[in-house]
């Protein structure tokens, strides 16, 4: 069984990793933005430091990467 459901909502593997890849893909791209850019990103009054958006970027990359060799 290669299906995932939740209530009337079916997907199935392939499915699952094409949008899975594209959602760190864009998550990715933006966290590099942010940092070749320079945006500030405030959370709750908290300043998110630029380093963990780097961290943020890899990571999101990784799982990108990742989700593109399985669909191969």
């Amino acid at each position: 069984m290669n299906d995932y459901q939740l209530g009337e909502w079916t997907m199935n593997h392939k499915t699952y990793i094409t949008v899975s890849t594209g959602v760190f893909t864009i998550v990715a791209f933006l966290q590099l933005a942010r940092v070749l850019f320079g945006w500030d990103a405030v959370m709750g009054g908290w300043e998110v430091p630029m380093w963990l958006s780097w961290g943020a970027a890899i990571g999101a990359g990784f799982l990108a990467y990742s989700g593109y060799k399985q669909q191969r």
